[in-house]
């Protein structure tokens, strides 16, 4: 598998050598730019996997980066910003960023999202296990030739357990990946959307699909 090319546009320089040094120490390359202009051009001539823009950058702002990098293709982009308003947000995701993540952020969160990114474009082709078919492009899931109607949520979450059938994922890492949070202890949010995705399997007729490994975590079934 090729190293995945992370690029960077961060004006402060501290939280630019943080990142490229966790980013780097996950098995990525990367490349780190404190200029908008500067990491516009790099992203035309590099044809990264991943970008990652800070929102407030003081030559070209990272939600203008990213409509022009939207312009010309789907790379995956995250946006970093010092603000968490609903209207910021919904600009970003408009101009056309993948993700966000509000300063002051955990590097161990923003690893997870980007891990979350690549993953989804790597599955850019109708993935099949067993009579699961899982269709990225589209967002449809079937059982058989019948669709399954999961919300965003539940398609997220058997898409990240179908990154690797068979392996047990743990809470702590779907939290991470799917909510790309820490949950609270008492939260049973995830049983409760996994008990939503095997109703709706069970419904199409699979069944066993989705496994429970008590005190550990989830598995789908290869």
């Amino acid at each position: 598998m090729s190293t995945k090319r992370i690029l960077i546009v961060e004006d402060d320089l501290d939280i630019l050598r943080l990142l490229t040094r966790e980013l780097e120490d996950a098995g990525f390359e990367v490349l780190a730019f404190d200029s908008g202009m500067r990491g516009l051009s790099a992203v035309r001539e590099s044809e990264p996997d991943l970008v990652i823009l800070d929102l407030g950058l003081p030559d070209l702002s990272g939600q203008e980066i990213a409509r022009r990098v939207r312009r010309t293709g789907d790379t995956p982009i995250i946006i970093l910003t010092a603000a968490d308003e609903v209207g910021t947000k919904v600009e970003m995701l408009n101009a056309g960023a993948d993700d966000y993540l509000a300063k002051p952020f955990h590097v161990e969160e923003l690893v997870a999202r980007v891990n979350v990114q690549l993953r989804k474009r790597t599955l850019g082709s109708a993935q099949k296990i067993g009579e699961l078919t899982i269709d990225p492009v589209r967002r449809q899931v079937f059982w058989g030739e019948e669709e399954i109607r999961f919300s965003p949520r539940e398609y997220e979450l058997i898409t990240y357990l179908a990154g690797q059938p068979g392996r047990v994922y743990s809470r702590k890492e779907i939290e991470n990946n799917v909510w790309g949070e820490d949950l609270p202890p008492s939260s049973n949010v995830v049983d409760v959307h996994i008990a939503n995705i095997r109703g709706k399997l069970r419904d199409a007729g699979g069944y066993g699909v989705i496994r429970t490994i008590r005190g550990v975590g989830y598995a789908l079934k290869s």
